[in-house]
């Protein structure tokens, strides 16, 4: 039986899912509340969600964000150690660094983000880092091809 995968989200997943019901970002989320994945984040990274979608994209969506954080069975897990921030912060932009860092601490099967510029790089894709790091389109075409 193949396990379940465990995805790390970044906050910028929860802002598209929050702005599209269509997109990859909220079928990732659908098949969280279906317990078919295991979804990882921290409170760190739900509030800059949180703040993103109220500031720019209104009440709508932000209801549609509270509703999916609710309904996702999401694992809030702990901000990752200063020994682990510092383990990582010469890979990413500073301001990612608490991503990637509670992405490793989690023990994530992959890290699930939009932000190709600071996420799908060269030096990342050469870390051992223990996971993959996907958009969600990404990983659902791996995940339904059963890869």
């Amino acid at each position: 039986m193949t396990p379940v995968p465990r995805l790390f989200l970044d906050a910028c997943v929860f802002v598209a899912a929050a702005g599209s019901r269509s997109g990859g970002s909220a079928l990732v989320l659908e098949l969280s509340k279906r317990g078919l994945v295991r979804t990882l984040v921290t409170q760190r990274i739900l509030l800059e969600a949180e703040r993103n979608i109220r500031n720019k994209m209104g009440a709508e969506a932000l209801a549609q964000f509270y509703h999916d954080i609710a309904d996702a069975h999401l694992r809030v897990v702990s901000p990752p150690s200063p020994t682990m921030l510092r383990s990582v912060e010469s890979l990413i932009d500073p301001k990612d660094v608490h991503v990637l860092a509670s992405a490793v601490a989690s023990r994530a099967t992959a890290l699930l983000t939009l932000d190709r510029k600071h996420f799908m790089t060269p030096v990342l894709r050469r870390a051992d880092l223990g996971f993959v790091i996907q958009t969600p389109g990404d990983f659902l075409r791996a995940w339904s091809a059963g890869e």
